[in-house]
């Protein structure tokens, strides 16, 4: 099942067809894209069970985030190893966790401006979108509480991520359009394995980062469990698994994004986000 936010309602998607879900419920779930995962369980099973009516086509620009309005979301650092070592860390004993306001959040496709005088990296994740109420949880019923995967990128702004005595990681990666997802949320019984996906990007048609997400050091159902020992993580909420290496600025030289580059970004069996970039949104 693919859940969509199309021109902000809830949509499901199917070959290139959005039906809105409103109109095919006849009311019973509403339009509002995020409102569907306080009611999670109820909503797909009818929409397992339902027949539904043509849909409608649809442009890729109507796309919205899935979740467009979580009220926590967990962004997790340093979650490959490979990613670890070309940061110049040791494997992280521990979660390394910050947040992504979602006030940055923004669609697939689409422009996003740059800040002025920034230093702006790339990085593609797998995103999990929460559909019950963690509190407590085991790893073996972490699965559970997931509503689906989406694609994600954590936008940073380098220059505002590493100024001052101590990393403004939350801040720095939170920029207006610095959190994009998408194109839409995929349910975890899409997929032959959920815990074995590869994912990556492309700046202007050059592949910058390729992995697949077996190599988490810290597996979903594992950040789902400990995070959830430490608050209860809420329906709709939404969890950042952490990047793969190939970002700008730990290469030699180092890399970012210009006005007028187009980035490209993939996660298998859900689909592809791309975004043009634009210079000027202010101060950094």
């Amino acid at each position: 099942m693919r859940v969509a936010n199309v021109a902000g309602r809830l949509a499901l998607v199917k070959d290139s067809e959005a039906v809105d879900v409103e109109k095919a419920s006849d009311g019973r779930f509403g339009p509002d894209p995020q409102s569907v995962y306080a009611d999670w369980d109820a909503f797909h099973d009818w929409a397992r069970h339902a027949t539904l009516p043509a849909g409608e086509s649809f442009d890729l620009a109507e796309l919205g985030p899935p979740a467009p309005a979580p009220r926590q979301v967990f962004a997790i650092g340093l979650n490959y190893r490979d990613h670890a070592a070309e940061s110049g860390y040791e494997v992280p004993t521990d979660l390394t966790v910050f947040t992504k306001f979602p006030a940055s959040f923004t669609g697939p496709y689409g422009e996003i401006a740059l800040p002025d005088g920034g230093m702006t990296d790339w990085e593609v994740e797998l995103v999990a979108i929460l559909g019950r109420r963690a509190e407590r949880v085991d790893e073996a019923d972490a699965w559970d509480h997931v509503a689906g995967l989406t694609v994600g990128q954590d936008l940073s702004e380098r220059i505002s991520q590493t100024r001052g005595s101590a990393p403004q990681f939350s801040l720095a990666k939170s920029f207006a359009g610095f959190s994009p997802t998408g194109p839409w949320l995929v349910t975890p019984d899409e997929f032959d394995d959920p815990t074995d996906l590869e994912l990556g990007c492309s700046l202007n048609g050059e592949k910058v980062q390729c992995a697949r997400t077996r190599d988490l050091i810290y597996s979903l159902p594992v950040l789902i469990s400990r995070l959830s020992h430490v608050l209860p993580l809420l329906p709709g909420d939404v969890i950042f698994t952490g990047t793969p290496a190939g970002v700008g600025f730990s290469r030699e030289p180092q890399r970012s994004i210009a006005p007028g580059d187009d980035l490209v970004s993939y996660v298998e069996g859900i689909g592809e986000m791309r975004h043009r970039f634009v210079a000027g949104s202010g101060a950094r």
